[in-house]
């Protein structure tokens, strides 16, 4: 069962994982956060640096484009394959109001003729590899037969589902029976993604679908980034490593951004998920929360592994 990384807007750019795939294994792509072409031809300096291939030396790193736009979709991908890369994927999922709005993300999924349309012409004028992530619907899992059936036509060389309406964003439980429709009636490769968060849940997945090819994690991995490891039963939690790797990613942060506040801010958005290592530590997170310069988050930092060190 190959493990993939999901990709999450602000927090798994090339810094990150370059550090994750440094310290840690078990994953076998990683995906970007979401490009988002406009009429301009030229990628935002950000999006150059999260794709240029001296930034991913060593991973299986797949592009996400976020776009409604056909012409978008193939000028962007042209030139990450000028880049290199082999596969993109296409973000059906992102459920975010703002993205929702403009058509784009799971907003797409509402309107099946047009992402019809969409398909055709991307699948028609790329020769490489398209993956798509989605969710199941906007209103209702209802939505999803129907969109199967769009997806089937076309070479999708991946189809990663995650079982939630765009309506539920990341709350309540995944629609399972939905998930077990597609995975019993869609003869293509098929991906799972969603609230896979321990090893046990892991194995609960495998256990219910033993021919599904991969998993995609997200947020379990940025709260346990050994899970990888953990699932391939190869390592167990080492508060010393994790201390390296969280320095690899404060380092990074350092050298790209002016001020220790646009750095901090960063960091700060890795620890709501890196606490969740540490329970019983919060009057220690607060330190971390209210530092304002570099010496008082690390040395909070510090302090916290300490503490992690001697709860081992």
């Amino acid at each position: 069962m190959k493990i993939y990384f999901a990709p999450l807007e602000g927090i798994t750019g090339y810094i990150y994982r370059r550090a994750h795939h440094k310290y840690y294994g078990g994953i076998e792509k990683y995906f970007t956060p979401f490009l988002s072409p406009t009429q301009n031809p030229d990628m935002t300096n950000r999006e150059f640096q999260d794709v240029l291939p001296e930034h991913n030396e060593g991973m299986y790193v797949v592009p996400q484009i976020l776009t409604n736009r056909s012409d978008y979709f193939i000028r962007t991908a042209l030139v990450l394959k000028e880049m290199g890369y082999g596969e993109i994927n296409l973000n059906l999922g992102c459920p975010s109001g703002t993205v929702v709005a403009k058509k784009k993300g799971a907003g797409f999924l509402a309107f099946p003729e047009e992402l019809f349309r969409f398909l055709d012409d991307i699948y028609s004028g790329l020769e490489m590899k398209i993956s798509i992530k989605t969710r199941i619907g906007v209103e209702s899992a209802e939505e999803f037969p129907a969109l199967t059936d769009i997806f089937r036509q076309f070479p999708v060389c991946e189809l990663i589902i995650h079982p939630r309406v765009q309506k539920s964003m990341y709350r309540g439980v995944p629609d399972m029976d939905c998930f077990s429709a597609a995975y019993e009636s869609y003869s293509g490769l098929l991906c799972y993604n969603g609230d896979i968060t321990t090893v046990q849940s892991y194995e609960n997945i495998v256990g219910h679908y033993p021919n599904l090819d991969s998993v995609m994690i997200g947020r379990g991995l940025l709260s346990s980034p050994f899970l990888g490891e953990e699932i391939q039963g190869k390592q167990n939690p080492d508060f010393r490593r994790f201390l390296e790797f969280h320095d690899e990613i404060l380092h990074g942060y350092m050298e790209i951004m002016s001020g220790d506040r646009n750095t901090l801010f960063k960091m700060k958005e890795l620890w709501f998920y890196f606490i969740q290592m540490f329970p019983g530590k919060e009057k220690i997170y607060k330190k971390i929360k209210k530092a304002t310069t570099i010496a008082e988050y690390q040395s909070a930092v510090e302090l916290l592994f300490q503490e992690g060190e001697k709860s081992q």
